[in-house]
């Protein structure tokens, strides 16, 4: 899932959690968004992590001019 799949996870969670009066039989709507918006912060916070990680950028080590180098240059 990509970082949009978890805007949308929290977008109806909150919809369902405060903007809708719909009643189902034996389903609460409110716990439902709530769990909804959970796995959506949730899911986001690890993808912005692994992101973070997979875009480290390691800088390039200078090589190292031995004596031998130099005197092939002469």
């Amino acid at each position: 899932m990509g970082l949009g799949a978890f805007v949308i996870l929290i977008a109806v969670g909150a919809i369902l959690t405060f903007a809708s009066d719909w009643q189902m039989e034996g389903v609460n709507l409110d716990l439902v968004g709530l769990i909804l918006m959970a796995v959506g912060i949730i899911g986001t916070a690890a993808y912005v992590s692994v992101l973070r990680r997979r875009r480290m950028v390691v800088p390039p080590v200078a090589p190292t001019v031995t004596e031998d180098d130099r005197r092939d240059l002469l």
